[in-house]
């Protein structure tokens, strides 16, 4: 069964809501989460030092949203971008709609660094 939770001691997640969020994988250095997002959720804007978020469609469409430089992917079940460390990023369904996609996130250590408002 997947993980849904956040005791593993490792840097937490951002803080923002999700349908559903799961650990499907994970290893050193590299781990696989499915999320579900309701229409009007999102993953806010943040960036990772060392991980490639690389993010698979499995229900959209769905925008990944990207700056510097300043991107707009839009993904179809099935579909995948990869998004490179230090790069800004978002992440929701077309429209805020509800979307589901899955995640691989490394390789390197995992944080979460939001966008400084």
């Amino acid at each position: 069964m997947p993980n849904a939770d956040n005791s593993s001691g490792k840097p937490r997640e951002g803080v923002y809501k999700a349908e559903a969020r799961f650990t499907l994988a994970e290893a050193p250095g590299l781990r696989v989460r499915q999320l579900s997002l309701a229409a009007g959720q999102c993953v806010p804007w943040h960036y990772h030092s060392e991980i490639t978020d690389t993010f698979f469609c499995m229900k959209g469409p769905m925008w990944v949203k990207t700056r510097d430089p300043d991107a707009v992917f839009v993904l179809e079940p099935g579909e995948t971008v990869a998004i490179p460390p230090g790069r800004l990023h978002f992440a929701a369904g077309v429209e805020l709609e509800a979307c589901q996609f899955m995640v691989v996130q490394g390789v390197g250590t995992y944080d979460y660094v939001p966008m400084e408002e």
